[in-house]
């Protein structure tokens, strides 16, 4: 191989260097912009802004575009909960879930409308718990890692303290 072989990359736009220092596509408009990651999945106002703010020219800009989003009903915080409610909730439990939505902004209100009834969460907690361990706890470590477990995944303690005395029989009885 000769030296002038090594040497002939094409950069597109300029030099390597170039590149990683300029934004993709900076003349996109922020409404095209955002057009575009609704068109890809629900996002919530907070989640949108954080995303379009580097590319914004002012906050009022990007507050008015929101505002005219959320107007016509192309950003919903309503649906956004829902959406995420229903992709997580077959993992975690209602605490976690809460949590999660209200660092995106989320009313609390808004997301217990869509949060899965007391039965359907322990329901949840039972299948996570015999996913994760296959067996009930032989002693007291053993059930206290079974419980920290489940707290990390956001359930309450009377939904864990009925999924350890409860998840390990046949007929799954709850009391």
């Amino acid at each position: 191989m000769h030296e002038s072989e090594s040497n002939d990359f094409i950069y597109f736009g300029g030099t390597p260097e170039s590149e990683s220092k300029r934004p993709v596509n900076p003349q996109k408009p922020l409404r095209t912009r955002a057009m575009d990651i609704l068109s890809r999945q629900e996002i919530s106002r907070v989640g949108l802004k954080r995303k379009l703010a580097p590319y914004a020219e002012n906050e009022e800009e990007l507050e008015k575009l929101l505002d005219e989003f959320a107007e016509r009903n192309w950003q919903s915080d309503e649906r956004y909960a829902e959406a995420y409610i229903h992709s997580k909730s077959r993992q975690h439990g209602k605490l976690r879930l809460q949590q999660a939505l209200a660092q995106q902004g989320i009313d609390a209100g808004v997301s217990r409308e869509f949060m899965p009834d007391k039965e359907s969460e322990l329901q949840t907690a039972i299948y996570v718990l015999r996913k994760k361990f296959k067996q009930p706890g032989r002693d007291l470590k053993e059930k206290r890692k079974q419980m920290r477990f489940l707290a990390y995944r956001g359930f309450d303690m009377a939904t864990i303290q009925t999924a350890l005395k409860n998840g390990w029989t046949e007929d799954n009885k709850f009391d």
